[in-house]
């Protein structure tokens, strides 16, 4: 009886022949029969009783308790609190299976969910079991489409095993389910016709148990639960306060039907659904603001209100209203879920960092094995991937704390779903635990993200303190003075009923096993809303939430006026922080966020520089301190091409949002960081012995080889990889452009000593180099006529014997343009090769010979040589100059051109125009002298 109120009952007089009745029965036996099976529902009804009724008496004083009938959740929790500010001493209040319950017997209740859908999982387990639904038992919401019929049949009062439908394939499927499920239930559960059966037999001790009902509010009353209410009227007084629209033919009694109110009623056309949300918000806020109303007063209301659920719980959140979610909060909206959540997403989706890490976060502290953990996280790198156990293995063996902890977690969590429940006892405690149980029953473990987003929990908050957001047909049931109805259109009210998936109309009419049709529902719960609620809004959207059109609903009374609003108009009474400065425009110029971004929006229009385009201060001393850093060749790429981009990189810090889920294709840069690898680890094992230039090609294969085995082992420990086999994919892509980039010319020179990744200007290589390179790499590289330092890793170079000559090379993994052979800067985006001339011409002064190229290793092979080195190496060395004067003196113009792959591209505005609307200021900014060299090609 948890959802039972008792209170102290009233004084009466005992009714007469109750304690005779007591006294004079037998525990277990009945008075003028023989034994009773021991833990039947006959002999534990009998028992529990007795009991019930003895103790009562003891309790009381012979007193007779009242009892009040209610439909539905809303319903319920009004009533109770209702009872407890009216301090109603000896009061029930109860739903039918509650009041039938509670006339069978103290000890027994109806059959829970849970408990339902363990038996009907299990029969579903069972492969001989069934016959005509046997081909679709592992499917996904099997489960719960049987509880639906099954739950449609017991409420209509069908017997499954009744004639002529007794022998249909599927009714038979169903009648065995149904054993299987009573073979299931935990003692004291019943099913709902068993227990209807028990509480008529039971109907002599009604006054006892229930006293005068009063049937207060239920718009319905199920088929099988009537002749119980019939039978009832012969032993107590019954009362019913029915509403207006409401089928009272099968009562052998007078309802009293409630009066029709002629409320304030108003029809609404919203954008969308979402739009219908935020204006139904609104409408509740003034409501309460100007004191009409108390919260317990307020509901808003459809028929199908899950739809809706993700639009009301942001609102909700946005403004902070007291709004209870009467069917329940979608479980994923909550902390408990989301454990769930992550949980399924690493069993099905696989191991991967950000999935662990997710999951770490949101276990902890649950009294499980993993609240071990030492603090601080996860000793790996943050960019590693992580796919598998192994991995994890290897990454974690320098901390055997941790790996004890975790690896057999993670092995567990590898098995895939078939661990589902094993991972769920050992991971999940207290609501998380329940939720995890229950979507395992509902559906197969290979559906768990699916079957998560149909779980709810209870909502916390009390709906006798909030704004009621529900079904038509609770608030139907328990009505409030303002209603706002929404989604009324064609489509959403009413709905239509369909066929049932499990018992279609074929095998058995509909009229049978359908109690209450989903489209009478939905025209009654109308109707005696609109009865009662003294100020009532209708809304329909003109959209649905996918885009298409809408048109209202046929139920939709006719109102003179329909008021047409827009998403975008101001609020007449704000719900939200956004809302009031929509509404205000005092309130907008006085936030400083506000007006600053209105002020960008205004100056995003205007063809000259301003401020928000990277006009600031002459001499700023963070822009005077940028260039007196080292520079790279990608900064000064940024610098020429955008130095907007360039501040923010290297003068505010900022980067861009790294995504840590595993893509199934490694990106650009990253791809290029692994052919370089490859070369690099490939060039410096060659060069070991015999040499890279005298190499045989058979050799450079197995040197590229051994560099591709170490790749695959070491980069997931490290990089964020592709899973498995893709990833072995990628690095046989990447050996072989690598193995056409080194194979592709022949090497005549003697005595060529070459090295990858060579340092320059103070920069730093990671691990040793297979030979002593040819200069000290902590030697500062100065661009000629400035103090502007440079350093860099140079891809290859390669030096003969007495530096007669050199050779630098960059690789190039990216798509090839058309006329390679005439790009020498490309507008300042390839700088390497004219940097790298510059670091030989002055770390290498006695090596006259010099050869730039560019090396793009697509198929097919192009070298593309840089034409006079040292004429571009003082073009460079003027053009960078020139930017760094005009960064210096304030004018921190947009990037020249629109870059696909630009840095920081978020930031600027989308509009393609933007940069062409700016382009004049920003070459009258710069000066002439520099934009002529932004055409260099």
């Amino acid at each position: 009886m948890s959802q039972e109120l008792f209170l102290t009952p009233t004084k009466r007089p005992p009714a007469s022949g109750q304690h005779e009745r007591v006294e004079g029965s037998t525990l277990g036996r009945s008075p003028d029969g023989p034994k009773l099976r021991p833990g039947s529902f006959e002999a534990h009804r009998g028992r529990t009783n007795v009991l019930d009724s003895a103790t009562n008496a003891s309790m009381t004083g012979g007193t007779i308790l009242r009892s009040v009938l209610v439909q539905g959740r809303l319903a319920f929790a009004m009533r109770r609190a209702a009872a407890a500010r009216g301090r109603e001493l000896g009061l029930q209040i109860m739903t039918p299976p509650l009041l039938a319950a509670r006339l069978a017997g103290g000890l027994l209740h109806p059959a829970s969910r849970e408990s339902i859908e363990i038996g009907i999982r299990a029969a579903l387990d069972q492969p001989d079991l069934l016959e005509d639904l046997a081909p679709i038992r592992d499917l996904p919401g099997v489960t719960r489409a049987v509880l639906r019929t099954l739950r449609n049949v017991w409420r209509a009062g069908f017997d499954l095993r009744s004639e002529p439908y007794a022998e249909q394939p599927r009714v038979k499927d169903l009648a065995r389910i149904e054993d299987v499920v009573r073979f299931h239930l935990r003692p004291g559960e019943c099913l709902l016709p068993e227990l209807c059966d028990l509480a008529r037999a039971a109907v002599q001790l009604a006054p006892r148990l229930i006293g005068p009902l009063r049937i207060e509010g239920p718009h319905a009353i199920d088929p099988l639960w009537r002749p119980l209410i019939n039978d009832l009227r012969a032993a107590i007084e019954i009362e019913w306060d029915a509403p207006a629209s409401c089928d009272t033919t099968w009562f052998r009694s007078t309802p009293r039907h409630a009066v029709a109110q002629n409320g304030n009623r108003r029809s609404v056309s919203c954008a969308d659904p979402y739009h219908e949300a935020l204006e139904a918000m609104r409408w509740a806020r003034e409501l309460l603001s100007s004191g009409r109303a108390r919260a317990s007063d307020i509901a808003i209301a459809t028929t199908a209100p899950i739809a809706w659920d993700d639009y009301m719980l942001a609102h909700a959140a946005s403004s902070g209203l007291p709004i209870c979610f009467v069917h329940g909060r979608p479980a994923l909206s909550t902390r408990d879920g989301q454990r769930c959540a992550a949980l399924a997403d690493a069993l099905q989706g696989g191991l991967s960092q950000a999935r662990v890490r997710r999951l770490l976060s949101l276990l902890a502290n649950q009294g499980t094995t993993l609240d071990g953990l030492p603090e601080g996280g996860l000793p790996v790198p943050s960019e590693a991937s992580l796919s598998t156990a192994a991995d994890w293995e290897r990454a974690l063996q320098p901390y055997p704390e941790t790996a004890s902890i975790v690896l057999p977690v993670l092995k567990l969590i590898e098995t895939g779903t078939q661990a589902a429940e094993e991972v769920g006892k050992l991971l999940l405690r207290g609501r998380s635990r329940r939720i995890w149980d229950e979507t395992l029953r509902a559906a197969p473990a290979s559906a768990l993200m699916f079957s998560l987003e149909a779980v709810r929990v209870a909502d916390d908050r009390d709906p006798a303190e909030a704004i009621a957001w529900c079904s038509a047909d609770q608030l139907a049931a328990a009505p409030r003075r303002f209603a706002w109805l929404v989604g009324l259109t064609t489509s959403g009210w009413p709905r239509r009923s369909g066929l049932d998936p499990i018992l279609p109309g074929y095998i058995i009419p509909c009229g049978l096993v359908d109690p209450d049709p989903i489209e009478d529902v939905d025209r009654r719960c109308l109707d005696n809303v609109l009865a009662s609620a003294e100020e009532i809004v209708l809304s329909h959207g003109r959209l649905t939430s996918e885009g298409k059109r809408a048109g209202p609903s046929v139920l939709m009374p006719t109102v003179a006026d329909v008021d047409i609003l827009h998403r975008d108009r101001a609020a007449s009474h704000a719900l939200t922080e956004a809302d009031r400065l929509l509404a205000r425009p005092l309130d907008r110029t006085s936030d400083r966020i506000v007006s600053s971004a209105m002020a960008a929006s205004h100056n995003r229009s205007l063809r000259a520089l301003t401020p928000h385009d990277g006009l600031v201060a002459n001499e700023h001393p963070l822009l005077s301190a940028l260039l007196l850093k080292p520079q790279s060749p990608t900064s000064l790429s940024r610098l020429l091409r955008d130095p907007l981009a360039y501040v923010w990189y290297y003068g505010l810090g900022w980067r861009d949002l790294v995504h840590k889920e595993r893509g199934l294709t490694l990106p650009a840069d990253d791809l290029g960081r692994l052919v370089h690898e490859l070369l690099r680890r490939t060039v410096d094992h060659l060069e070991l012995e015999p040499g890279f230039t005298v190499a045989a090609p058979h050799e450079i294969e197995e040197a590229l080889a051994i560099a591709s085995t170490h790749v695959i082992k070491s980069w997931p420990l490290t990089t964020n990889v592709p899973p498995p086999v893709l990833w072995t994919n990628t690095v046989r892509q990447a050996a072989e452009m690598s193995l056409a980039g080194l194979t592709f010319e022949t090497f005549t020179e003697a005595g060529t000593r070459s090295w990858t990744e060579l340092p320059f200007g103070g920069e730093v290589r990671d691990g040793d180099t297979a030979v002593p390179p040819p200069w000290d790499p902590a030697l500062p590289v100065v661009l000629p006529g400035s103090d502007i330092r440079i350093r860099g890793n140079i891809d290859r170079l390669d030096l003969r014997d007495l530096a007669a000559a050199v050779r630098v090379t960059d690789y190039k993994t990216g798509k090839r343009p058309k006329a390679a052979d005439q790009v020498n800067v490309d507008r300042g985006a390839e700088l390497q090769r004219v940097l790298y001339s510059l670091a030989c011409r002055q770390l290498l002064p006695n090596t006259t010979p010099l050869v730039a190229r560019l090396i793009y290793l697509r198929p097919p092979v192009v070298a593309s040589p840089l034409k006079n080195p040292d004429h571009f190496i003082d073009l460079v060395s003027a053009w960078v100059k020139l930017a760094r004067s005009v960064l210096q003196s304030g004018v921190v113009y947009p990037g020249i051109a629109t870059m696909p792959e630009r840095f920081g591209r978020i930031a600027q505005p989308a509009e393609p125009d933007y940069l062409e609307r700016k382009s004049n200021a920003i070459r009258e900014a710069a000066g002439r002298e520099l934009a002529a060299y932004w055409g260099t090609k």
